[in-house]
């Protein structure tokens, strides 16, 4: 039976990712027989969504596909009709990530993305947006699904499906695709011919990893990775641009006997990171300053008329393999092909340690009923402490998100590892609301009570 075309809509589609989405559909226009690809952005954006979004038309041009890409500020019009829906957008733009990173750095403190004070405003300004972008949905487009790929994806996808009520929600990570392209390398193993088994939160799961003959490689990975007494010492180990390789403790993670992801470093060994961050914030090139350098770049490669294929230089920017991923989960749950991922969605039971209705980030079958995840089974006492802490960390932040309660929001300041408590986390929060004033609509009414007592 000849399937339907399918619409696509791409939230961000001004995003210097886009290339890469478009590459990946082209990869698949066997699998995805698409009528039309929407890029939507809003007025800031304008400029950058007719760049990226005529070298989207070239791309699909020279591919000789007959898909049409609209490009547009109006999300309404986009949305009306949509099978799939990705999101990819940065609430802020890249100046609310310079402060989520400069601001922290200021006191002293991890001023990171996705992680630490910078994390969870991120997640401030952009829960409110995609719950926005459901409300649209539920009118528009009401059996779509959901891609996120927006960070804090984990918390970002929690909010869409608990609060948003919208259960055809996955959420997506580059990371454990790089932990997957590490191990490969480091074995000296082909991708193909190794298995993987992923559990815990976006940006703080661990792994597993056996060979096609059913031995775990595990041990071995870690002993080859992390033991300084290796004489050959692997190319890379993070495997993530924004991540500095610092080594971690082998002692440690011997006595994991996990993999642990590269996002660990700032719970493992929090003093060498944040001194490293703090060389760059005072050369002023903290990551968020880096990428916007990389990204003005790249869009001045984006005018040249003449380019119609991802340009090298996008993987510098630290995302690369995102706009793959998402592509392969719409192609899979379209074809129900059961192909397995690394996806944020429910636990229902994975990992036992966790609520059985919390989102996790776990190794999942992708079927046309959305992602299955694998049993994972339970946590020795260290992970298990250190996700359930993250894990309160992330509701209390998701809870403040939605209700502009600052009580909840420092309190979540208060639970995350990466902010000292008392009068520093107050500070640092009021600080931040005042900053990022702008995308808050929520906390409009402490923002001002904090205006007035400035």
């Amino acid at each position: 039976m000849k399937k339907k075309k399918i619409k696509i809509v791409t939230i961000g589609g001004g995003s210097s990712y886009t290339p890469e989405l478009i590459e990946g559909f082209i990869k698949r226009k066997d699998e995805l027989p698409i009528k039309e690809i929407w890029l939507v952005d809003i007025e800031e954006g304008k400029e950058k969504l007719e760049i990226v979004g005529a070298m989207a038309q070239r791309m699909v041009k020279a591919a000789g596909l007959d898909w049409k890409v609209n490009l547009t500020l109006d999300r309404r019009k986009a949305l009306k009709g949509a099978d799939f829906v990705s999101t990819q957008f940065r609430v802020g733009l890249l100046d609310a990530r310079i402060k989520d990173e400069r601001i922290p750095l200021s006191h002293g403190i991890i001023g990171q993305e996705t992680n630490g004070a910078g994390g969870m405003f991120k997640a401030f300004r952009t829960i409110p947006v995609i719950l926005d972008i459901i409300d649209d949905m539920r009118e528009l487009c009401p059996n779509a699904w959901l891609v996120n790929f927006t960070n804090p994806s984990g918390m970002v996808t929690e909010a869409a499906i608990k609060y948003g009520g919208w259960d055809r929600t996955v959420g997506l990570c580059n990371v454990p695709i790089n932990c997957m392209f590490i191990a490969s390398e480091t074995l000296d193993v082909p991708l193909e011919e190794l298995t993987f088994k992923f559990a815990g939160l976006n940006h703080f799961h661990w792994h597993r990893v056996w060979d096609k003959e059913g031995n775990e490689r595990t041990e071995e990975l870690i002993g080859k990775l992390y033991d300084p007494a290796q004489k050959k010492k692997p190319k890379k180990d993070s495997g993530v641009a924004n991540i500095k390789d610092i080594k971690f403790n082998y002692e440690q993670v011997q006595d994991l006997g996990i993999l642990p992801c590269p996002y660990h470093r700032y719970y493992y060994i929090t003093d060498d990171m944040l001194k490293d961050e703090l060389e760059e914030f005072k050369k002023g090139e903290t990551r968020a300053e880096v990428v916007k350098r990389t990204e003005a770049e790249l869009f001045e490669l984006y005018k040249d008329p003449k380019l119609d294929y991802k340009p090298e230089q996008l993987t510098k920017r630290g995302g690369t393999h995102y706009s793959d991923a998402a592509c392969e989960l719409i192609a899979s749950i379209f074809n129900d092909k059961k192909t397995t991922m690394v996806v944020s969605t429910k636990n229902n039971g994975a990992i036992s340690d966790l609520p059985y209705d919390s989102i996790v980030e776990v190794s999942s079958i992708i079927t046309a009923n959305g992602p299955q995840p694998l049993n994972w089974g339970k946590f020795d006492p260290a992970p298990r402490g250190m996700v359930q802490i993250m894990k309160g960390m992330e509701e209390t932040t998701i809870s403040a998100a939605v209700t502009g309660n600052y009580n909840k929001a420092l309190h979540a300041f208060t639970i995350n590892p990466l902010v000292p408590s008392g009068q520093i986390a107050k500070d640092l929060l009021d600080e931040m609301l005042l900053a990022h004033k702008k995308h808050l609509p929520q906390f409009a009414e402490k923002i001002e009570t904090l205006e007035k007592n400035k």
